[in-house]
Order: C-alpha cells, then structure tokens, then sequence
C-alpha cells in the first residue's frame, strides 16, 4: 500500500470521476485498516523531495484534516486517535513533518507549517514535543531564505492554534524577536517578511508582557509602522492587518503612536491600492468598536480608578478623519449595488463615519453637513450619492434634537430624489437613508414627530412607487417601510397607516411576484416588511389581516404543488417566508378574541399545509414551520390535541436534528408551547419526548446552546402533567444536579462561557421551578423532597459567585418560593440551613429591576409562611 500511496493521491485528483471515487475509496480503506501507517505513509509522502509536488500537498492536506475538524465532537474523536498512537511511530511523523518544513518545494512547505501547527495544538497543552519551539527557531538562523519563510508561517499558525498559557514567556519573547527581525526593512527576501508580518498578526495575544515594556513596544510598534510602507503591496496590507489587531488588543497602549498612525492610515487611504487603504480605514473602524464599548460600559462617566479608561482618539482626530473618510464615499464602483458582496473603499469610508458618529454623537454634525450640501444637488451621480450616504450614515449617534430640525429639511428633498433622481445608485442610496431616518428618529419615544398626517400619505406613495424600481432600490424601499410601520408599533388605537394598509399589503404581494425578486434579496425584504406591518397593525385593520389568510394559504398550497413538480431549493426558501409570514399572522389574529375566533376556522387547513412543509426535506422551512406550528397551538390551546397523531412523528425528528441544531433548539421551544397549550393532554406523547429529550442531553453531538432550552423544557412538561411527572425523575433529576454542579462555579471564565452558564443555570432554574410547581398540591410532594437540599445548593452556589445576571437572579428567587410554597413546612428547617438564601432575598427586594422585586415579594410571602423571616 505504502507503494501504492503516491498514484492513490494523484489519482484522487483526477478529473475522471470514477478514478477519482476509485482512488479515494482506496485510501479509505488504507485508513481504516490501518491508521498508523496511514498517517506514516502521508507524512513520509509529504516529506520526500523524490515525490510530485501535488501528491505531498494532498497527502499534507489529509493529513491536516485528520487532526482537526469544525466539530467539537468530530475533534475530540480526531484528537484521541492521535494521542492514542505508538509514541514512536509519533516521533516519526514528527520527523518527517520539521523535515518538509526545509522542503525547496513552495507547497510542501506551506503544508506541513499548518500540519505542525495542528500537532503541536495537541500535544504543547499536555506537556509533550516540548523541543519543538527550540527547533524551529534553530531554523531561523539557517541561511536559505525558504526554510525562514516556512518557519515564520509555521511560528505564526503555531500561534493562532495553542492559547498563550501554554508557551513559556521566555519562549514567547524569542517567538517574538523572531518574527520581528524577520518583519525588519533589513530583511531583503520579501517572502521572509510576509511571513513574519502574518506571524505577528497571530502571536499578538501572547504578547502582553511585552507589550507592558516600553522599550519593546517600540520596537515592535516602529517595525509594523515600518512595514506599512513597505515596496511590497501584500506586506503592506498584513501590517496594516496588524494595527488593525492591535489597535482591539493593547487600545490602551496606543497614545504615544496615534499621531503617527493617523499620518500613515491617512497617506494610505488617500494614495494606496484599495487592499491596503481599506485595511487602514479598518483602524479607524476598529478604534471607533473600543470607544463605543468603553462609553456603554461606563456610561461615559469616569472616575480616576476605571479600569479601562477611554482615549477619546476619535474625538482628537475628528477635524482630520472625517474629511478623509468624506473624500473616500466619492470612490464608488459602478456596479456596486449590483453585487451582494461588494466591499470597496466608498462603502468601508461610510461604515467607519456611521461608527464615528455613534463614537462621538453630536461634534460631527457640523463636521459633515457641509459635505452634504455642497454636494446633495450636483449634477455628477456620485457626489450626489456621496452626500445621502454621508447624511444616511450620521443618523444614529447624535442626538435627536440635534437631527431633528435638518431631517425635516431633508426629507421632501429624499423624497423627490426617490422618485426623480435619474441615477439608480443615487436611488438605492436614498431609500436606504430613508430607512435609517425612520428607524432612528421615527417611533412613540420621539418629541418632535418627523412623519406628520401632512406628509404621511406622500411617504408611502414614494415608498410603494420605489417598489416598482430595479431590485436593489426596490429592496431598500421595503426595508424604509419596515422602520415605517414598525415605529407605530405602540400606538393601541389608530396608527397613520391604516389608511394605506390595504394598499401596502397588495404592493408587497405584488413584489413578491416580481419576476427579478429573486435579486437582491427582494422577495425576503417583501415578505418581512409585510410581516412587519402586520405585526405593528391596529385593531381596524384586522378584518384586513383576515383576509390575508386565504391568500398566503393559497400561495404555500401553491408551493407544496410545485414542490413535488420540481423540488429545488428556491421553492424551500419560499415555503420559510410563506410559514414565517402565516406565524406572524397567526400570533396578531390569535391576540384579541374575536380574531381568534374567525382564525379558528382556518386551523385544519393551516395545519395540514403545515405537515405537508414537513414532508419536504428542508432546514431552514422546518424551522419556520415549527415556530409557525408554536404559534397555532399557542391559539388553537386543548384543541391542538387532534392535531398531535399525525405531527409527533416530526417532533420527533426535529427533536433528533443534531446536525441542523438551529431547528432541534426551535423543536424544543415548540414542545414548551405545546405543553402550555395541550396541559395534561400531551401526556400520552411525554414518554416518547422525554425519552429524546435526555438522550440529546447525554450528546456530546448536540451544539450546546440547545441545553440550557432543554431543561426548561423539563419544567414545561412537569408543569403540564403535574404529578405524572414522577416516572421521569429517576433520569430528570441526576441529569440537573449534574448540570447545576458544572455550572455552580465559574473562577476565570471569560465574558462568552459566563454568558452561557448564565443560560444554562436559567434553564436549570426554569427546570427546577416547573417541577416544583407542577407537583405542588398533590399528593406526592414528599417525592421532591430528597431533591430540596441539592436545589439549595445549587441557589447558594452560584449567589456567592456573584455573577448570575438579572435573568438569572429573577428564577432564583422564583425557584425559592417555589420550593416554600410546595414542600410547606418540610422546607422550613432547610431553608434555615442556608443563610445566603435569606441574603438572595434582601438583595432582590431592594433591586431596581420591578420583575424581580415582585418575584422576590411572592417568594418572601411564601418563604415567610414555613419559616419566621
């Protein structure tokens, strides 16, 4: 085989297909019989300068793709099978691997960096090849310039896959004078240092004690500056790169160089290549990310001992930045609102000044409106666009008062050019502002009014006709009528709309049907902004609403047809919109009783349009047939029950969906409302529910989002059948107390595995509460009362960590009384024991958060029945 294993790897890359499969199944084959020499035969393949270049690149590509995958799970089984092999047979491989790193051939080179970089993610954390690093930077001192070059890139990969804890700061520091001589104008071999400037763009998180010195920090910030004007244009942009990542990783450290960074961002923005100047417009764009944390953070108020203290560079470096960023929305390409995924320096220029405006709020109104008018009415296309964009991307940050009185100017003249303006960009630019108007200074919380009775009608003549334009205008259109409808969200009697309603609905069906609406998402933005204005209708319109059901009925009966005709992927992606638009239908109808009513009626068809989406085999149409499904049963309530026969095959299925893990979390939430709607009627479907339920608990296949959900779930179901609970706790219980355990205490977490205990702990809280209530005034009480200390624990616990969020603290409490209120007077001497539950209570009584004081007022009454407080 290991003969063999050259023609197989050419072979694979036939463009004879059945070569191709032949070949691939024999290496299949190889590796499963056996594994070792597997990996063996590739690294010796990749490592042999005897070999063709693309036999070594696939065998290093396998090889690569055998020590890591997307999929925790999938790694974990990878990273075993690693860690299981002879350390021998290891060694060897390893040998191979540092020896094609010194490989004359460019990819097998560059292959074997990444391989390295995947071995050494394994084995550095357990302690093991810890000669590698010393090895590498032996070779850097070697002369020829491609071994520099591999070992660079290898350091730099390094770098990305093993967290800074596991590599010794004396190693570090050497990494880093490595890669910093290797950046150095001295270095004449150009590969070299783009090699070393992508390293230094992976090694900055290890490199914060360095970045503590002031002397090393120099260093490192001269050389970068250095590279930023550097002959070579990819060099250029990596070191352009790296400011933009240290300006997220040390914004602390950068007062003494911004000066100078404003100099070269701006020299490039206005001289260089486009991939150099949009990485230094990024700069800017990131700074503006730091400020507006800091400020939201800290409420923009600080006191000397804040431990992040704002710079204010953007307000420092407003008079120059923003006439910068103003002269790059002139840059614009022709086609650009064309392409869905164009990014040029025009639309990199507005994103930053939208950012700065949120950074610095009002200052940059008077910076900005001189642009705008000197260049609103010119007869060049592009100044005139330049000047709405620039307008477009100014209205979120500064304050409403300060906007008011120019956006009421503003809006005749956007208005006509809407309709007028012979420049589609023009056009496309225009409606997208009018949104951003109406969704920054348009709703109940606004003082001065922008949409007035007099000039109501005119916005949505100009809307609707806008919706007859080119897709991309069009689309825009539809997203400024959504920011429209959506800010008469809260008016409860008459909305200015509902003149126009019946109108608006037909113009939005009519888009759907537009030949082009599959351009420029135009058929999503029509059937969102309709779902949008049914959301945020009134009572008047909702014989109107009515008559809306037949007709999407009709059109999803329609796609069901055809579907069956010819089953692609846009008849799917229609059948989501189609279900997402009848859920939202179905929740406003479902709100007021005598809608509910006429509703009602429709249900049967509703559901059996409903199973047919289910038959069709498609994620995303699942997920929003299963929210739309929610949302019948929330309405339908005990009379969903004749529904449940026919539809718990695909619970089942969407509760079994590990892989598309978006429509199993949905499954879960819809099993909730159907344990609100059915009560103790879903009791006959419970065994089979719990039953996948635990075992998508037990998965180690499963995202882990959909947890926290799962648990909740529990407490659904406990509460829906009451003390027919009791079977399921012998396998519900361990699996929260085990859950609550990993997620009582969180020393060192970081912000994003905090925020997900803090899921999870709600989950097992809402478990906890759902149990307790559904078994309170039964008689097997007694039954949760071995569960009680546990439960209090686990409240103690995670109090004294002090860090739950409010969500968190709010189920807490709820579960305290909970547990009072069930268990009566067996959890008196319990409660007593646990000092801290009695400190939960004060705390939540005096919060400011009105829905925990009131749970915390019922927990006290309840509390305060079984033990003197």
């Amino acid at each position: 085989m290991v003969m063999e294993i050259t023609q197989l790897l050419l072979s694979a890359q036939s463009v004879d297909g059945q070569v191709r499969k032949h070949a691939e199944d024999s290496l299949k084959q190889f590796q499963d019989q056996n594994l070792p020499n597997f990996y063996l035969s590739l690294a010796g393949e990749l490592a042999s300068e005897e070999k063709p270049a693309d036999s070594r690149k696939l065998a290093g590509l396998i090889l690569k793709n055998e020590l890591d995958a997307k999929e925790q799970h999938r790694k974990f089984e990878l990273v075993q099978k690693w860690v299981s092999l002879d350390a021998g047979l290891k060694n060897q491989i390893k040998t191979f691997l540092l020896q094609s790193l010194t490989s004359p051939v460019h990819d097998a080179r560059s292959t074997a960096s990444q391989v390295v970089a995947k071995v050494a993610g394994i084995e550095l954390p357990q302690k093991e090849w810890p000669e590698l690093i010393g090895s590498l930077l032996g070779n850097i001192h070697q002369l020829p310039p491609h071994v520099k070059q591999a070992t660079l890139e290898t350091l730099g990969y390094l770098c990305e896959e093993v967290s800074p804890d596991v590599v010794d700061q004396d190693h570090v520091n050497k990494i880093l004078t490595a890669v910093v001589q290797g950046m150095n104008a001295n270095e004449t071999n150009n590969e070299v240092r783009l090699a070393a400037t992508h390293a230094l763009y992976n090694a900055l998180g290890f490199a914060h004690a360095n970045f503590n010195n002031d002397m090393e920090r120099d260093y490192i910030m001269r050389v970068v500056c250095e590279a930023t004007m550097s002959p070579d244009l990819k060099i250029r942009q990596a070191a352009f790169e790296c400011l933009v990542a240290i300006s997220s990783t040390y914004y602390e450290k950068l007062a003494p160089y911004i000066q100078d960074i404003f100099s070269i961002t701006a020299k490039a923005v206005r001289e260089d290549e486009e991939p150099v100047a949009l990485q230094a417009v990024e700069f800017w764009s990131s700074i503006c990310d730091e400020e507006i944390d800091i400020l939201e953070e800290y409420g923009g108020d600080f006191t000397g001992d804040s431990e992040i203290p704002c710079f204010y560079f953007i307000k420092q470096a407003l008079p120059a930045l923003v006439p910068m960023l103003l002269e790059t929305l002139l840059k614009q390409e022709d086609e650009q609102d064309q392409d869905e995924g164009a990014w040029n320096i025009a639309m990199a220029g507005g994103t930053c000044l939208g950012l700065v405006a949120r950074t610095v709020g009002d200052d940059i109104v008077p910076l900005v409106m001189p642009f705008i008018e000197e260049n609103i009415t010119k007869p060049d296309w592009r100044q005139r666009e330049a000047a709405t964009y620039a307008f477009g991307s100014i209205l979120e940050g500064p304050s409403p008062d300060k906007l008011t009185a120019i956006v009421n100017v503003a809006l005749n003249f956007m208005l006509t050019a809407l309709t007028k303006d012979p420049n589609s960009h023009v056009k496309d630019t225009t409606a997208w502002t009018l949104g951003r108007i109406f969704e920054f200074l348009h709703g109940s919380a606004m003082e001065t009014p922008i949409i007035t009775p007099a000039n109501c009608q005119q916005i949505v003549t100009v809307l609707l006709q806008a919706m007859k334009d080119t897709p991309n205008v069009a689309e825009k259109a539809c997203g400024a009528l959504y920011f429209l409808a959506q800010g008469y969200e809260d008016v409860a009697s008459s909305s200015p709309l509902t003149p126009y309603f019946q109108e608006i609905v037909q113009c939005l069906l009519t888009v759907t049907h537009r030949e082009d609406a599959g351009e420029a998402r135009l058929r999503t933005a029509a059937y969102e902004t309709l779902n949008e204005v049914v959301r945020c209708s009134t009572d008047e319109t909702a014989p109107l609403v009515l008559q809306l059901v037949p007709v999407i009925m009709m059109e999803l009966h329609k796609t069901l047809e055809s579907h069956n005709l010819s089953p692609d992927g846009k008849q799917g992606e229609l059948q989501g919109l189609l279900c997402g638009c009848l859920q939202v239908i179905i929740q406003k109808l479902g709100s007021s009783e005598p809608t509910r009513a006429v509703l009602l009626q429709y249900a049967d068809q509703i559901m059996q349009l409903f199973l047919g989406v289910f038959a069709c085999r498609s994620a995303t149409v699942h997920e929003e047939a299963m929210l739309g499904i929610g949302a019948l049963a929330y309405v339908t309530g005990p009379d969903f029950a004749k529904y449940m026969n026919e539809f718990y095959k695909y619970l089942e299925m969407g509760l079994q969906n590990f892989g598309e893990y978006q429509v199993c979390a949905v499954t879960v939430g819809v099993v909730g409302d159907l344990c609100r709607a059915l009560e103790d009627k879903i009791l006959p479907y419970c065994d089979g529910i719990m039953t996948q339920l635990l075992k998508d608990l037990s998965s180690n296949q499963l995202h882990r989002s959909v947890k926290p959900p799962i648990f909740s779930c529990f407490g659904d179901i406990a509460l829906a059948i009451g003390e027919n609970f009791e079977k399921y706790l012998m396998y519900g219980m361990p699996m929260l107390q085990s859950a609550a355990d990993l997620s009582a205490h969180t020393a060192g977490a970081d912000d994003e595995i905090l925020e997900y205990t803090n899921l999870l702990r709600n989950g097992i809280l809402e478990a906890y509460s759902g149990i307790l209530q559904g078994f309170k005034n039964t008689s097997k009480t007694q039954l949760l009362l071995p569960h009680a200390r546990h439960i209090l624990s686990f409240i103690d616990s995670i109090y004294q960590e002090k860090d739950m969020d409010d969500a968190v603290m709010k189920t807490a409490i709820g579960v305290l009384g909970d547990l009072a209120d069930t268990l009566a007077s067996s959890a008196g001497s319990l409660i007593q024991q646990f000092p801290t539950c009695r400190e939960l209570l004060d705390e939540c009584l005096s919060s400011d958060d009105h829905s925990i004081k009131q749970s915390a007022e019922w927990a006290k009454l309840a509390v305060s029945r079984v033990i003197s407080i």
